[in-house]
């Protein structure tokens, strides 16, 4: 039996600038968040359950260099997917795809500030 847990407890995002990226991702999901308590190297952010997000600049006087994926890393879940992609249109932040519905399933794509794929959706 392995001593290895079936849960996934931090989600690790590379940005290249944590103030920008806490501002962003904080506006995603609609919370709150004090300039004075951002400091490099990480921050955390406030997520339920077992699973943190967990932005990470690095060691202090050292630029990141990021390589995005041009896939979803993860996912933020949404009971309402129009309404969802609606209040991200009117945002101005970067789509990186349309909406797609299925009939059990319905996601689209953004953007955050380095250039990652973070999927919106219902499942």
């Amino acid at each position: 039996m392995s001593p290895i847990k079936s849960q996934i407890n931090t989600i690790f995002v590379h940005v290249s600038n944590l103030a920008k990226s806490v501002e962003w991702y904080s506006w995603l999901l609609g919370q709150t968040y004090e300039l004075s308590k951002i400091s490099d190297p990480v921050y955390n952010m406030n997520i339920n359950h077992h699973t943190g997000l967990t932005l990470d600049a690095g060691p202090e006087k050292e630029k990141k260099v990021i390589k995005p994926s041009s896939y979803p890393l993860f996912n933020f879940h949404t009971d309402d997917i129009h309404a969802a992609y609606e209040f991200v249109k009117k945002s101005g932040i970067e789509l990186d795809s349309d909406l797609e519905e299925f009939d059990d399933f319905s996601f689209f794509t953004v953007k955050d500030p380095d250039q990652h794929v973070i999927m919106i959706c219902t499942g």
